[in-house]
């Protein structure tokens, strides 16, 4: 084991085991488990801890847990009471931290960071960093199909990303980068604009059920909550005959014929399956931000990630501005 390996793990575990002035500690035993004021705490549940508080709710942390919102709700309230005092205030908006929440956040940030040192160690030459890149499903689907102008194995990084309808807590490092539809207002953060994000109405290609009645579909749920479908409800909620409860769900109904809605230009003239119905909808086009901490943005890693996926979007703004021709 190198020396800056043993000094990582050492100090890592250091802070797990010492917690000065803090009303309780974390302290690493075998099997991934960790005492907690005499109390076994299993790593899988701080790691859910982590995803819940990082971004906010049960919702946004369905996707990296894989796990229902039911389940996570259960798997939180245990370990509440397995603590013996509420971690998160319940609120329609979503999940905040209580002061024992953001106490036993810290302390659980702390234990990540001896775990993933030691996975490091276990596995070898893994990259350190990770970047972390939150964005809509819509916008995470388009870094994904072009991962390879955005991350390389040469460049000695790691890439998450946290897809989420909901905004990621970059102040609290829950993600590195955020590509956001709007310019970032809090002081620690800095942003750069990298384009527009035009909206339109699309139609499966076949004139067939919902669609040949002139029928809408809308979305519901956490996807319900985006611009684009408050904006369909608002215009044409009387006419909405079948939901989705997630963008995705909602294209592949479009496209079935159930009926008409609204997609992000770059998504609805990309599907071979969709056709364009209109020209964009004035009120819901968006700017498209790059934003990162004000703290990180020139760490190399970060610096790099944020670079290219600013390149990419710039590269592709006919296409995100609705500049196709209708199909």
């Amino acid at each position: 084991m190198s020396l800056s390996l043993q000094a990582g793990l050492s100090n890592a575990f250091n802070a797990c085991i010492l917690a000065r002035d803090a009303r309780f500690a974390l302290q690493p035993r075998s099997q991934g488990v960790f005492h907690f004021c005499k109390m076994d705490i299993d790593w899988d549940d701080l790691r859910l801890f982590l995803d819940v508080a990082r971004l906010g709710g049960l919702s946004a942390a369905t996707g990296p847990t894989r796990l229902s919102a039911a389940t996570l709700g259960r798997r939180v309230t245990a370990l509440e009471k397995q603590i013996g005092e509420p971690l998160f205030v319940r609120q329609q908006t979503g999940y905040r931290l209580t002061p024992v929440g953001e106490e036993l956040l810290r302390r659980a940030e702390d234990v990540e960071a001896a775990m993933q040192s030691l996975t490091r160690w276990r596995e070898g030459n893994l990259p350190d960093r990770i970047v972390r890149v939150s964005a809509g499903p819509w916008t995470s689907a388009f870094v994904s199909a072009h991962i390879g102008e955005i991350w390389t194995v040469d460049d000695g990084i790691r890439v998450e990303l946290v897809t989420t309808t909901d905004r990621v807590d970059i102040g609290r490092r829950a993600a590195d980068i955020g590509i956001r539809g709007e310019r970032p207002t809090e002081q620690w953060l800095a942003g750069r604009q990298s384009g527009k994000v035009a909206y339109a109405i699309y139609s499966g290609r076949r004139l067939i059920n919902g669609i040949a009645a002139g029928l809408f579909v809308g979305a519901t749920g956490e996807a319900a909550n985006i611009a684009s479908a408050r904006w369909l409800q608002a215009h044409h909620g009387d006419r909405i005959a079948v939901r989705g409860n997630n963008t995705h769900s909602v294209r592949e109904l479009v496209a079935a014929g159930a009926g008409l809605s609204i997609f992000p230009c770059f998504v609805g003239d990309s599907d071979p399956r969709l056709v364009r119905v209109a020209q964009p909808i004035p009120e819901l086009e968006t700017d498209q931000w790059i934003v990162t901490h004000h703290e990180e943005r020139h760490a190399p890693p970060v610096r790099k990630v944020a670079d290219r996926i600013t390149a990419l979007m710039r590269a592709h703004q006919p296409l995100f501005r609705g500049e196709t021709p209708i199909r």
